[in-house]
């Protein structure tokens, strides 16, 4: 049997029993000539050798050959490797195993790197990052190690958006007064678990007329929270809209499957709806934002996906018409922006020309503000 020693996020209970699929004997320990640090720009630490450091963690022992295999797997998308050490505690001094980092083993050293606290770490990621676990635990044997670590930040920014954006209390004036508890669900086993998730479920649920729904066998796509934004100058009267391809019309069989857009993109783990649409808008748009306005926001297609949109004005100055181009190289994006005239933008959602819902409901909510904005700009 192996033992290994922690000093991360593994030290979280709740995430190590995830990655072993069970519950380890543990006890606290420490490595000494060593620190825990910040990596910037993430939401891990990493471990370096400093003269005269202690590095606090979890010692974990008794493990077989499956958990190491389920430890490397969840580790092994991230860019560690396995050492072994000497830890200590009251009880004494033990050989243990310990991940250290393979690309980036200079971060903890620099002079201005932070310490990195586990506390401060769960209180507001360690819900998501348990939940994420979930995920990448569950393509194990389907997808490599690197595969499923490149899936990682997608999977939290799922989990933060249903824990940190659920529904909000809206009014019921018309809709029916029932609640989510009075719909009988159960998610049955056996989900599509890839870069996407499609979740089936069984239902039964009383009807508008007095009878009983169900139950019914049904799928839900698991999505994301997403921002969407339409930058728009006052003073020009322009909006900036963006040009890509797209899968769902190649899949439907569309002969012109680049789509005009607004901006928008998954907010990611960590962040505000408000700093994912200024973040997608610097990276896709290649813009400053001065103000962001709320425009509506609510649910994509809720007959079958969670997907939830965030939607914002964003003010800036765009100038006259033209065109450019925007996205992230490293996330093979492909992007045209087009800076167009109201008008124009509202004769393509005419023409048809604009055939993506997203953007035509946030040309019409600037429609309805437009004339204040251009007051006021």
């Amino acid at each position: 049997m192996t033992t290994f020693f922690f000093y991360g996020t593994l030290r979280h209970l709740p995430l190590l029993e995830v990655v072993l699929g069970r519950r380890p004997e543990t006890r606290e320990a420490v490595l000494k000539g060593h620190a825990v640090k910040a990596v910037p720009g993430e939401t891990y630490p990493t471990i370096t050798a400093v003269p005269g450091a202690e590095a606090p963690g979890l010692l974990v022992s008794g493990l077989v050959p499956e958990d190491i295999a389920r430890l490397d797997y969840y580790e092994g998308g991230h860019g560690y490797e396995a050492r072994q050490v000497v830890v200590g505690g009251p009880w004494g001094a033990a050989a243990a195993q310990v991940y250290f980092p393979v690309y980036f083993p200079y971060v903890a050293g620099a002079p201005d790197a932070a310490p990195w606290s586990l506390a401060e770490w769960v209180a507001e990621l360690g819900a998501v990052a348990v939940q994420a676990a979930h995920e990448v635990m569950a393509r194990r044997g389907r997808y490599t190690a690197e595969a499923a670590g490149h899936m990682r930040p997608f999977f939290a920014a799922r989990a933060w958006g249903r824990q940190h954006f659920g529904p909000d209390p809206i009014p019921q004036t018309l809709r029916s007064p029932r609640s989510l508890a009075e719909v009988d669900w159960q998610p049955i086993p056996g989900a599509y678990e890839g870069f996407f998730r499609l979740q089936p479920f069984r239902l039964s649920y009383d009807r508008f007329d007095g009878g009983r729904t169900g139950p019914l066998e049904r799928e839900c796509f698991i999505a994301w929270d997403v921002a969407l934004v339409l930058p728009y100058d006052p003073v020009a009267d322009t909006v900036l809209i963006i040009e890509q391809l797209r899968y769902g019309p190649i899949h439907r069989g569309d002969p012109s499957p680049w789509v005009l857009e607004p901006v928008a993109g998954v907010i990611d783990a960590g962040e505000t709806p408000e700093e994912a649409a200024l973040r997608e808008t610097r990276e896709e748009a290649r813009i400053d934002v001065r103000r962001l306005i709320p425009a509506p926001k609510g649910y994509a297609s809720p007959g079958y996906s969670t997907e939830y949109y965030h939607g914002f004005l964003a003010l800036a100055d765009l100038g006259a018409e033209r065109s450019g181009m925007g996205g992230l190289a490293e996330e093979n994006e492909d992007i045209r922006t087009h800076v167009v005239a109201f008008d124009r933008a509202m004769a393509l959602v005419r023409s048809g020309e604009i055939n993506a819902l997203p953007l035509v409901m946030l040309l019409s909510w600037l429609a309805v503000e437009r004339e204040g904005l251009r007051r006021n700009p």
